[in-house]
């Protein structure tokens, strides 16, 4: 498939992302999945005005001209991005977990995000309730923080 067919195909939820050429199945989110990527988009978007932030949930980024990744939430900050693909690296990018989530392949696209210029990336697992961060390794943490903007995000923000 080419980066064009992709980019003007709509697939059923989840969406695919794109890699060099195929297409990257992505893991089916259960309940818990949703539920957190709501509250944690719901977090944001309640500080969308104050911060001057932009809050995406699960839309296609490019990497690179043939990697299209998906994260199931990215903040934009300082600028709001105008193509309907950015291209820009958000401020923080948000992975949650699904059941049947492989690590290695959450580590990997979690290395693209830092390689690609990501400032702050993080790992949200809603079964277990455990925040993670990822600079060079993950690090689980008791409480996410961009210091940058004065924000802290903790398990009762995200999990219920």
């Amino acid at each position: 498939m080419t980066v064009a067919t992709y980019l003007r195909t709509s697939f059923p939820n989840p969406d695919r992302e794109y890699r060099d050429g195929k297409l990257v199945l992505r893991s089916n989110p259960d309940t818990l999945h949703s539920r957190a990527q709501g509250l944690v988009g719901a977090f944001f978007g309640e500080r969308r005005h104050s911060l001057h932030i932009y809050p995406a949930l699960s839309v296609r980024v490019k990497l690179r001209d043939a990697l299209y990744l998906v994260p199931d939430v990215a903040v934009f900050y300082p600028h709001e991005p105008q193509e309907r693909f950015p291209a820009t690296p958000p401020f923080v990018a948000i992975e949650i977990l699904s059941p049947d989530d492989r690590m290695a392949d959450v580590r990997n696209k979690l290395g693209e995000y830092r390689t690609w210029g990501v400032t702050h990336v993080w790992l949200v697992d809603p079964h277990s309730k455990r925040m993670y961060t990822c600079d060079s390794e993950l690090v689980e943490v008791s409480i996410l923080r961009i210091p940058e903007l004065g924000v802290e995000v903790t398990p009762a923000d995200i999990f219920e």
